[in-house]
């Protein structure tokens, strides 16, 4: 962060004195005003309901540029990690700065194998559930309950611990997630392989039963790495700043991750996939989307367009190209080229790009749009899409988390309000109210 030369001097209609406050200048992207001492000299506070335009911390990790459509993860954009690099290589970039070379990704790939088992006892976690209790609400349980068999990795003041405990919650949420859906489907829990990737594990832990081991099917394999390079991390969202919150006050990573993972459940999160996908299966044909389109633009049936806009992208969102690619490579691989959903899909494209209410209102596809298709053509059940969220963007909010830690100017985060209840009141006895 480079404090500038530049000054923001604010006036007030009300005779208030003005004050003159300092301006940062990130690598890229908007200056940021610093208004932290503005209550202190004015007792005035900032109004910003959603933090849509307040800069909560200082970050080097991952930049985006709405209006352009560009994400990049320490500087490399979305579109050359997600074909020249596998997960585990964007896993040390985030977590430790830079890509990899070839020993630095082995040793790396090393370290998080020895964490992929999780202690024996969390099975009697699992088995206190009911069997049709929603995945998420086992995987925010389970991640806080690992802070209860690991002590050696829960002092957040000790870097070696801040990175044992980082690798062990990455490491460990396949091995979670898989364990969460074997539950709900009543068979028994698939342990990891060290010889395979960490993206052939998830899907053989996921799929494999005592009668008859998964085939790992390369295509498929790299198209699951795609869509965990393409949710590694997306700057402060909501469940991001959640974990930021959460580690602010000193809570254990385990905790955090957990918090993360609750905030990740809500539907206007983690949800919009599994929201777009119903959407997809309810029109059904190619042939129902002019109607569809109509209802849309004239707001009737309460109709919504799912998977289109962004709070942050004002553009084309750059993760949806990758992942309609990634959606033709996988049904093409399962000889489901034809697929209903995917044609509709393309064909509700096809129009949202070509009309002028669409494009007015800068209404694009965004990452949820396709992956919903590509999840469901992998195998992976509708209650599973957020759980498989959370497994790639676990990285992200780790290597937030322990940039949040490491800063020396970070603060437990105390949001102020604008208060509108009743004036001071005093209390009448009950028998005069």
């Amino acid at each position: 962060m480079k404090k500038t030369d530049i000054k923001a001097t604010i006036t007030f209609s009300d005779g208030s004195p003005s004050v003159e406050l300092p301006v940062y200048k990130g690598t890229v992207g908007p200056d940021a005003i610093d208004i932290r001492s503005l209550y202190n000299t004015n007792q005035k506070l900032c109004f910003d309901p959603g933090f849509m335009a307040t800069a909560s911390c200082e970050s080097t990790i991952t930049y985006i540029d709405g209006e352009r459509g560009e994400l990049m993860y320490r500087g490399y954009p979305i579109e050359q990690l997600a074909v020249k690099s596998d997960f585990m290589e964007v896993c040390h970039l985030l977590l430790r700065g830079e890509l990899p070379n070839t020993v630095e990704k082995d040793a790396f790939i090393k370290e998080l194998r020895q964490y992929s088992m999780v202690h024996e006892q969390m099975q009697f976690f699992f088995r206190g559930f009911r069997r049709d209790a929603h995945p998420m609400a086992v995987l925010v349980a389970t991640v806080g309950a690992l802070s209860a068999f690991y002590h050696d990795s829960r002092d957040v003041s000790d870097e070696e611990h801040r990175e044992s405990s980082a690798l062990r919650i990455v490491a460990t949420m396949p091995t979670l997630v898989s364990m969460a859906y074997k539950y709900s489907i009543g068979q028994p829990f698939v342990y990891p392989r060290h010889e395979l990737s960490y993206s052939a594990n998830f899907l053989r832990m996921m799929f494999s039963t005592p009668m008859e081991d998964y085939k790992i099917n390369d295509v498929l394999v790299r198209a699951l790495d795609r869509i965990m390079i393409l949710h590694a991390d997306h700057e402060q969202n909501a469940s991001t700043s959640t974990v930021r919150i959460a580690g602010s006050s000193g809570a254990n990573p385990f905790a955090c991750i957990a918090a993360g993972i609750a905030s990740l459940w809500g539907p206007l999160h983690g949800g919009a996939n599994e929201a777009t996908l119903a959407m997809l299966q309810e029109i059904g044909t190619v042939d129902k989307v002019p109607e569809f389109i109509q209802h849309v633009k004239n707001r009737t049936g309460g109709v919504r367009l799912m998977g289109f806009g962004h709070r942050v992208y004002k553009n084309y969102d750059p993760r949806a190209t990758l992942m309609r690619e990634t959606c033709h490579e996988v049904l093409n691989e399962l000889g489901l080229k034809d697929h209903p959903l995917f044609k509709v899909a393309l064909e509700i494209e096809k129009y949202a790009l070509d009309d002028d209410y669409f494009v007015a209102r800068k209404l694009y596809p965004n990452v949820d749009y396709y992956s919903g298709i590509v999840q469901s053509a992998l195998g992976i059940p509708t209650a599973m899409f957020t759980g498989l969220f959370a497994m790639a963007r676990t990285v992200g909010w780790i290597s937030q988390w322990k940039e949040m830690i490491s800063d020396p100017e970070h603060r437990i985060a105390r949001p102020r309000q604008l208060y509108t209840g009743a004036a001071r009141r005093d209390v009448k006895p009950i028998g005069d109210r």
